[in-house]
């Protein structure tokens, strides 16, 4: 039964999520307010967990995708607060991080208004009512050309690499179709979160 799992999971990991939450929001009633938020979604989500051994990692991916909406909602977001502490999660950020670098650097690549849209919106957190008023366009024409922006991002990536995601978004593995992406990794390396 769903409800016995997560009164076990509360039991198991309620300590230590409060404590990540802590160390990434410094309120006590902050925190205590996400944490709730996190253990309502892993109620309503735990029975579409398939793979039990990928159950501390996407509890933790839970978590910091919450903390990352509070900060979105907050227009104070610091994505290097949000690193995780979690040993295991260390090859899964860094091949996150990798496909960033490639995003950001294939960014350049686009058309400047796009390329500015992009970072308006995505790296610096305007709202794209922000980013309209910033630009002096309407605020139809910002909506237009940043999804337009996030499409041409998207096909240029998908070009360049195959990514292999899980049901809930993340990268699993990266295989390069061209030699555009990180130079490190430029012989078409395939880049796995998997051991």
């Amino acid at each position: 039964m769903v409800a016995d799992k997560v009164e076990n999971l509360w039991k198991d990991f309620e300590s230590r999520l409060r404590s990540f939450i802590y160390s990434k929001v410094p309120d006590k009633d902050l925190t205590e307010d996400i944490l709730q938020d996190v253990f309502i979604k892993i109620h309503l989500k735990l029975d579409t967990l398939k793979d039990e051994s990928r159950l501390k990692p996407w509890l933790f991916q839970i978590t910091r995708n919450r903390i990352m909406d509070y900060y979105r909602q907050n227009k104070s977001i610091n994505l290097s607060q949000l690193a995780p502490d979690e040993q295991e999660e260390e090859t899964d950020n860094k091949v996150m991080d990798e496909a960033l670098q490639d995003m950001i650097g294939m960014m350049n690549d686009l058309p400047r208004e796009y390329c500015e849209a992009l970072c308006l919106t995505e790296l610096e957190g305007l709202s794209q009512k922000e980013y309209a008023e910033k630009i002096g366009i309407p605020y139809s024409s910002a909506k237009s050309r940043v999804q337009r922006s996030r499409i041409l991002l998207k096909d240029m990536l998908m070009r360049c690499c195959h990514y292999e995601f899980d049901k809930y978004g993340t990268i699993l593995s990266i295989s390069q179709n061209c030699c555009c992406c990180s130079p490190k990794n430029s012989s078409g390396k395939h880049r796995s979160t998997q051991s």
